[in-house]
């Protein structure tokens, strides 16, 4: 899986986001139901930007029709059964999907759990990712399974779990 990232200043040059960013896609790959697709014969694609919470607020606003930044926002480019369908390709390359995360939210975010920016930021691109494969959480079924998944795809990457109450 290639993922291309590009991120704004207010981000920084002190920590290594595509590393990062990389490892959290490996990790949501291998944890999802998809995991197989991460050594596909096809070139498979992702996009995140880094950005600014202006830009993930007009984002919000226009997409979701939310008047106020997030955290992190996924824009999938293949539905549930072009998902199934790609079990069948064997060449080319396939786009995901796109990514953006918002810079002061996610560092209020982390200060608000006490935790490192990059290990709230490699969470959200976790949980990013799984959008990007179908994953859902609007009834509490999707979202107790999404949320498993996100906590063993962490763990791998030595991160406890961002839901725990403790």
């Amino acid at each position: 899986v290639e993922v291309e990232l590009d991120h704004s200043e207010e981000w920084g040059d002190g920590t290594d986001w595509q590393a990062i960013a990389d490892a959290a896609v490996a990790a949501a790959f291998a944890f999802s139901s998809h995991g197989s697709l991460a050594n596909a014969a096809f070139s498979l694609s992702l996009s995140i930007n880094l950005s600014v919470d202006e830009e993930v607020h007009t984002l919000n606003s226009q997409w979701r029709g939310k008047n106020k930044p997030t955290n992190v926002l996924s824009f999938p480019m293949l539905d549930g059964d072009e998902m199934a369908a790609l079990a069948f390709t064997d060449d080319g390359e396939v786009l995901l999907g796109d990514m953006i995360l918002a810079h002061g939210v996610c560092v209020r975010e982390a200060a608000e759990k006490g935790i490192l920016l990059a290990d709230h930021v490699t969470h959200l691109i976790v949980h990013g990712t799984l959008h990007l494969l179908g994953y859902d959480h609007i009834d509490d079924a999707e979202a107790d399974h999404m949320e498993e998944i996100e906590i063993k795809a962490l763990a791998s990457l030595g991160l406890a779990n961002p839901y725990s109450t403790d």
